[in-house]
């Protein structure tokens, strides 16, 4: 099979970490071809969805003593063809956020592709539909109290009920922009003027959960299932877990809530082609559904011994031979 992967500039992915690359090893592994390109690449001709790929020989990860060890030419590139995407198995859209205007559009030439002939994951109207923090919006019993607003006299409100709150961007990504809010600070005004661009920008404020001091819960899904699950936990004064913030890393389990939580969103996400997300629970509850460039397999893998992308490479495989 032939596997082509959107990506931001290889040269600048961490093998050690990023998932891309995980998945990428993990199609070769199985014996697949593997080939790479980015969003300005992408075209539509005759009507179909086109890019200039380039195929990819990686030099794998290993895994020593605990840790991601990783060639210094972890890979090489061959010469590039412009060909249709439809010459692909699947497609892999896992280019980083925020998702920008060059982001959507390259999400419209991905609908020239024919779902019966590539798989592409994850959908483009799928990538369309879920912003990361809005979309968990509509599971309301499993996630914390939530607004979403740019008026500061509402959000203001909401904070002065709930004691304490995390304000999040609707377009952040990594942690960035995160906000811990407490009634009464004396910086408030300011706070919410900067991250809603003086009120032209709405942001998501939840209730802060003190459950965050203990980690925050990224779970892979894979077409609906949970196939595994790391622990991210705030180091130092950091009130935020993520790993692009210092985040330290420890294993988890998947725990009965925690199964709840991925059924009870299982059935959308099949509705909606969102096929490999990563959710954020804390708690017990769903913060975030991350379906963009879901990241945390080189952590699960380390700390859990299995091989998450293997699973993903497979189910592809079992896919396209429906």
């Amino acid at each position: 099979m032939k596997f082509a992967f959107i990506i931001d500039p290889i040269s600048k992915l961490d093998p050690g970490h990023d998932t891309s690359v995980a998945l990428m090893e993990a199609a070769q592994a199985l014996g697949h071809e593997v080939w790479t390109t980015q969003v300005e690449e992408l075209s539509v001709v005759n009507s179909q969805a086109w890019a200039l790929l380039e195929p990819v020989q990686l030099q794998p990860a290993e895994l020593v003593d605990g840790r991601w060890v990783v060639s210094q030419q972890w890979y090489s590139i061959s010469q590039a063809a412009f060909r249709p995407l439809e010459d692909m198995d699947a497609v892999f859209m896992r280019t980083d956020p925020p998702v920008t205007i060059p982001y959507l559009y390259a999400t419209y030439i991905l609908d020239y592709i024919n779902p019966e002939k590539t798989l592409v994951v994850n959908t483009p109207s799928g990538l369309r539909m879920a912003n990361e923090k809005m979309y968990a919006l509509q599971f309301q019993d499993v996630i914390p109290e939530t607004i979403v607003s740019r008026d500061k006299a509402v959000i203001k409100k909401f904070v002065e009920k709930q004691g304490a709150a995390v304000l999040k961007p609707l377009g952040g990504k990594a942690g960035e922009g995160i906000l811990f809010l407490e009634a009464g600070d004396r910086n408030f005004n300011s706070l919410i003027e900067v991250s809603t661009q003086r009120g032209r920008e709405p942001v998501m404020i939840q209730t802060y959960l003190p459950a965050a001091k203990e980690g925050d819960k990224r779970i892979i899904l894979l077409n609906g299932e949970a196939i595994g699950a790391v622990n991210r936990i705030p180091t130092g004064s950091e009130f935020r877990g993520n790993m692009a913030v210092g985040g330290r890393v420890a294993p988890t389990e998947i725990t009965e809530q925690d199964r709840k939580i991925c059924d009870r969103l299982a059935s959308q996400l099949r509705k909606d082609g969102l096929y490999f997300v990563g959710i954020d629970v804390i708690g017990g509850y769903l913060t975030e559904v991350n379906v963009t460039s879901p990241t945390g397999i080189r952590e699960i893998d380390r700390l859990s011994n299995i091989r998450v992308g293997k699973q993903v490479i497979e189910w592809v495989e079992r896919k396209e031979e429906v």
